[in-house]
């Protein structure tokens, strides 16, 4: 395929470029708050950008600039207020983490990483399968998910050849399959974990702060309480199903490890950088967890930040930029290093700007929804829905959020949802993160189609995953993912947040009003 042909635009694309301007106007012209016209108006631009998001009709990054013609334009906020909204402390814990991130791609630490638990965990064909998958689980809570995929699967590949050669694509393929399909779902389900593992989180944590500011933010160390504990059930059960129900692999078939032992071998020694690396790393993930009181039930771990003298003026981000400025001081000393620090002026052009710029279009978005009143609107035609099954409210959520997001960006989608999520929750009197955190993690919980995640995706590129065998697998796994998440997160994260489903948080009445 030419360059020429991949960059012409697809039948989809085509329809949003038409549809995404004709409802934008057909919107303008509806007469839905005649007290409040801006209503109206944030309600169209709204509708333009999620047609324009679902189709990609035009780069995602461009759509994400249009509240700064639009907003001023149309009277919903001044350019400067607009213009403002798309850098703050969110985007910075997302560019520090990146960069700490790009410093293990340059210095090899994530391959070690990985060869090492996939080397030590061992085992048969099953057991390398989930080797893989805690490999795959652990880089992606750290660096990007698409970075850990295309990482793992060459190393993958390299097992799935020899084996392969030694028997027979027939017999190896329920093992290829379990393989690769472990290496993209366990990449998605690790990035779960964390605020910095893939960007609906840290969409999450940033609408959260603008919608309700007088609530008490959405911290590393507790999120990593309640998401952690899904991730690890949600692997265990991806693993069983993968080996042992879809795709059983043969008895006879056997494991050559000496694959993974000779590229390790050749690794060779830990260099100095790969040392400094791996301390600002863990460093880092010590802070940002701890750096708040964290609640176990029967004990609290006082939080470091309590010990310096301004404790409220620091948060995740400021972590971020701080280890990841270290990485610009500490010098390298292997001769063959083409750097003379860790980390020099050429690692900002590998920052994902396109990201940036999502995040902050959908950052402008919340803030439009607020400023407009699309959000009260919103939030009074649905106070309906108050004492409705906080069981059936959440699994509802978390299954469209998942099937949503087979068919498009969950960065994206969170974009547009949360903020509709956010008046729904203080209309029907109830905290905003029950129906918050649910939706956040559904959206990295689509496992069917290739589309649907950057690890489906170069997976399939492999070549050795049919689309069906994926939404085999995929659909079940999608469904017993909403059971997860409604579950764990009523158990587990209603504690960990200290939510009372019945009551209706101060904060969030603040907002209302």
């Amino acid at each position: 395929m030419t360059s020429i042909e991949m960059n012409k635009r697809t039948t989809l694309q085509k329809t949003g470029l038409f549809l995404g301007p004709v409802l934008f106007f057909i919107v303008l012209m509806l007469d839905l708050d005649p007290a409040n016209p801006m209503v109206i108006r944030m309600a169209a631009v709204a509708a333009l950008m999620a047609i324009m998001w679902v189709t990609e009709a035009i780069p995602l990054a461009a759509t994400s600039l249009i509240p700064i013609v639009l907003f001023p334009l149309l009277g919903i906020m001044k350019g400067k207020a607009a213009a403002s909204v798309y850098f703050n402390s969110t985007i910075f814990l997302f560019m520090g983490g990146f960069l700490i991130a790009l410093a293990m791609e340059r210095w090899n630490l994530h391959k070690r990483i990985a060869l090492f638990t996939v080397k030590t965990i061992g085992g048969g064909p099953s057991r390398l399968v989930f080797g893989f998958m805690t490999a795959s689980a652990f880089l992606s809570m750290w660096i990007s998910n698409t970075a850990t995929a295309v990482m793992m699967l060459p190393i993958g590949m390299s097992i799935i050849l020899k084996m392969e050669e030694q028997f027979n694509e027939r017999d190896t393929h329920s093992f290829s399959l379990c393989l690769l399909l472990g290496i993209a779902y366990a990449a998605s389900m690790g990035g779960a974990a964390t605020l910095v593992g893939t960007p609906p989180n840290l969409v999450l944590v940033r609408v959260f702060e603008q919608t309700f500011p007088t609530a008490a933010s959405i911290s590393f160390g507790m999120w990593m309480m309640m998401a952690l504990p899904l991730t690890i059930v949600m692997m265990l059960i991806i693993w069983f199903l993968l080996t042992k129900v879809f795709f059983k692999i043969p008895a006879h078939i056997t494991v050559d490890h000496s694959i993974v032992d000779q590229e390790y071998k050749d690794l060779g020694h830990l260099s100095p950088e790969e040392k400094r690396v791996l301390v600002v790393f863990f460093a880092t993930a010590v802070l940002w967890i701890f750096r708040k009181n964290l609640n176990l039930g029967f004990m609290v771990i006082p939080g470091w930040a309590e010990l310096i003298p301004f404790p409220r003026l620091i948060d995740d981000g400021t972590v971020a930029m701080a280890m990841a400025l270290i990485l610009f001081f500490l010098p390298t000393k292997s001769k063959d290093a083409d750097t003379a620090t860790i980390l020099d002026g050429t690692v900002f052009s590998k920052l994902p700007w396109d990201i940036i710029l999502l995040f902050g279009g959908g950052f402008a978005l919340a803030k439009g929804f607020q400023a407009s009143g699309l959000s009260a609107f919103i939030g009074s035609k649905l106070g309906m829905l108050e004492g409705t099954n906080n069981i059936f409210m959440i699994s509802g959520i978390c299954t469209t959020l998942t099937f949503l997001t087979e068919l498009t960006s969950n960065t994206a989608t969170t974009q547009m949802i949360l903020p509709i999520l956010s008046s729904i929750a203080v209309a029907i009197k109830t905290n905003p993160l029950m129906l918050l955190i649910p939706a956040t993690l559904s959206a990295s919980c689509a496992f069917m189609m290739p589309v649907a995640t950057p690890p489906n995706a170069i997976i399939f590129g492999s070549g050795r995953i049919k689309i069906f065998e994926m939404v085999k697998a995929g659909i079940y796994i999608n469904i017993i993912g909403v059971v997860m998440i409604t579950g764990i997160f009523l158990v587990l994260g209603t504690f960990v947040f200290s939510i009372d489903p019945t009551v209706i948080p101060d904060w969030a009445l603040l907002a209302k009003g």
